[in-house]
């Protein structure tokens, strides 16, 4: 009896509510069933079998294109012709096809970042010093990289860990730059520059950190900062030559406001977290030696019979490209020969 009365009082409630049944849930069902029903008279899983079908394809052979020489490059920055020379369908595709990685969606405090950083910091510094040699001391750098720090940097873990590193330099750096200003005089930053190969119409260009000039004989002393570890000397020679051919410009007067002059010396100055100074091979790759090896990598390059091999000379077999998945590298081997097809 009891169960009952709970039964009763239940349909009690229920009529008195109106006993009407919940319609538009019914509704919302039924159409539910309706779509599942007319997907399934449509062939149901057929779609989903055609997506997971299995389609042959030969594997890609390694690119090295051939184009027109009116679609080869004229003008190359200083900081290309090592890419040029290890991965040369990179140099294709950003140049002859024009394309360009994308940025990342969010901003980071990336390696790149860190490098103009460090850049800005050292310029304003060395400026200063220059203009007051009071302020060549480890406080006024360490108070110029949090200023410049504070005003370009957004993440303060990432202006913490930053400060830091220079903390850990500035020593080094001010007793190295403290012998740098007593044998020469900074007296360019940031400076642009090019030079030319006037019989193929072309033009290597370039941006020097910073350029001093010898206070005993006038002699040019180019810097580049690295907050990486610079190249060593077989690098520079044969890869990274990056400051060979500075020295090259600056001995040809190719920099903006400044004759031509013997360079003395050019120096990688290390900025990261085991600071070291690396030279380039002046004595053994004289300038005018390593433009003319240039003139000859560059005249091959205009050659329409010259491919443009992806991955011809990596420094390491796991090294990573900005065009790797472009030139389909996984499909191919770095044992594999170039594909060499004329481009249409």
């Amino acid at each position: 009896m009891k169960n009952n009365r709970n039964f009763s009082s239940f349909e009690g409630s229920s009529r008195r509510r109106g006993g009407r049944l919940p319609i538009i849930p019914i509704i919302i069902v039924l159409l539910v069933v309706a779509l599942l029903a007319f997907f399934w008279s449509r062939g149901g899983e057929k779609p989903q079998q055609r997506v997971e079908k299995v389609i042959p394809a030969a594997p890609a052979t390694r690119p090295s294109p051939k184009p027109p020489a009116e679609a080869r490059p004229k003008q190359l920055s200083v900081t290309e012709i090592k890419r040029l020379i290890r991965d040369p369908y990179a140099i294709y595709a950003k140049h002859v096809l024009r394309l360009r990685p994308l940025d990342s969606l969010a901003k980071a405090p990336d390696a790149l970042l860190r490098g103009i950083i460090a850049h800005k910091v050292l310029e304003d510094f060395v400026d200063a010093s220059v203009k007051h040699p009071d302020r060549l001391s480890r406080a006024e750098l360490l108070a110029t990289t949090a200023q410049v720090l504070g005003a370009q940097v957004p993440w303060p873990s990432a202006r913490a860990m930053w400060q830091a590193r220079m903390a850990r330099v500035a020593d080094g750096f001010i007793a190295d730059e403290t012998e740098r200003q007593a044998e020469a005089l900074p007296i360019r930053f940031e400076v642009k520059g090019g030079r030319d190969i006037p019989r193929l119409g072309f033009r290597l260009t370039c941006e020097a950190d910073r350029i001093d000039r010898a206070r005993e004989d006038g002699r040019l002393l180019l810097y580049d900062y690295k907050t990486g570890k610079p190249p060593g000397p077989a690098e520079q020679k044969h890869f990274d030559k990056q400051l060979l051919l500075e020295a090259a410009v600056a001995e040809a007067g190719g920099f903006e406001g400044l004759a031509p002059a013997q360079v003395a010396r050019a120096v990688y100055l290390g900025l990261g977290s085991s600071p070291e100074n690396r030279e380039a091979p002046l004595a053994e790759a004289p300038p005018a030696a390593v433009w003319a090896q240039f003139e000859t990598l560059i005249a091959r390059y205009m050659d329409e019979t010259q491919g443009f091999t992806a991955r011809r000379a990596m420094q390491k077999a796991g090294d990573v490209g900005d065009y790797d998945q472009l030139a389909r590298f996984g499909e191919w081997e770095l044992t594999d020969l170039p594909d060499a097809r004329p481009v249409p």
